[in-house]
């Protein structure tokens, strides 16, 4: 009978974990250095998911405004993580090693970079797919981003003429996903005060 009751329980175990819906943090890329990293690692943070081009007319303002979101919120459980993808114009035409290279020097970016992909169409990474289908929205250009939530669900997404680091608004939409982590944390374990003031809105506009 005890017997019968832990086989039963085993079951149903197995049954909920199955039924548990697959999120961004399931997955797992290579990073720009060859390494295999599973996404999981990011679990419990904000993620603001980038496909990046080092030759796109957008690049040094996003590449400048990406490091100082990373500067400003990477102490509050927060990453940008960047995928190189040479599909739009092909504006990324160089080697992962020369990506990097010119990223850390140019930038002196902080945030995990990963290996050039595919974040459209058939061959686009699963990570990708994932977010495409969860939001509805496919990227068309460089610098599309799309925000995660703690729990790996889908946040929000915007285009890169949305998003530039003249307008706080972009500050101010990852601030609105971190208030969560912040709520579920006790306070020696959130880091530095975030100061909200630093990012009001100056006008208005949609990040």
């Amino acid at each position: 009978m005890v017997g019968a009751l832990v086989l039963a329980w085993l079951l149903l175990s197995a049954a909920a974990c199955a039924q548990r819906e697959q999120d961004f943090y399931d997955f797992k890329a290579v990073n720009i250095r060859g390494k295999l990293v599973s996404l999981e690692k990011y679990r419990g943070s904000v993620s603001l998911v980038v496909n990046v081009a080092s030759e796109c007319g957008f690049t040094d303002q996003h590449y400048r405004a990406l490091q100082q979101l990373q500067r400003d919120l990477g102490p509050h459980h927060f990453n940008v993580l960047a995928f190189p993808c040479n599909q739009f114009g092909q504006q990324e035409p160089d080697s992962n090693k020369e990506i990097e290279s010119f990223a850390r020097r140019t930038y002196g970016v902080s945030f995990p970079m990963f290996s050039k992909v595919a974040v459209t169409g058939t061959g686009a990474h699963p990570a990708f797919k994932y977010l495409i289908q969860t939001s509805g929205k496919e990227p068309t250009w460089n610098f599309w981003k799309y925000l995660v939530a703690p729990d790996g669900k889908y946040w929000s997404s915007c285009g890169p003429v949305h998003s530039s680091s003249g307008s706080p608004g972009l500050h101010c939409h990852c601030l609105c996903a971190l208030l969560p982590v912040h709520q579920l944390k006790a306070p020696h374990e959130v880091g530095p005060r975030i100061k909200l003031t630093a990012y009001r809105p100056q006008g208005g506009g949609a990040p």
